[in-house]
């Protein structure tokens, strides 16, 4: 198992993930990132509402999409399915598991 420390709205995390998930973990923890500085400043907010957050707002992006491929198109987009999907799918559970361990932690 591999430590990574990931930098996210301005604070550090350390996680544990598999080896060899690193890049991938890197890139979803820049997802979020991104996610986070979209809430507006995370330095006016407690961690436990940064994550909150950060997850509504990234939830509300996989219901878009999810919405969005059940809905005909005008023309048909490509399928979304596939393990890179998966992955990324399994990875957000994984992140929205750990910040909800982490907002019990801090009430």
């Amino acid at each position: 198992m591999a430590q990574m420390k990931l930098e996210i709205g301005g604070r550090t995390f350390m996680v544990t993930c598999q080896d060899g998930e690193e890049s991938h973990l890197t890139k979803l923890a820049t997802m979020v990132d991104e996610k986070t500085r979209e809430s507006g400043d995370p330095s006016g907010l407690t961690e436990s509402r940064m994550l909150l957050f950060t997850s509504l707002l990234l939830a509300d992006d996989l219901h878009s999409a999810q919405a969005a491929s059940t809905q005909p198109a005008v023309a048909p987009a490509p399928p979304q399915t596939g393990p890179i999907s998966d992955q990324v799918v399994a990875a957000l559970e994984k992140l929205a598991d750990r910040a909800e361990q982490l907002a019990n932690s801090l009430e």
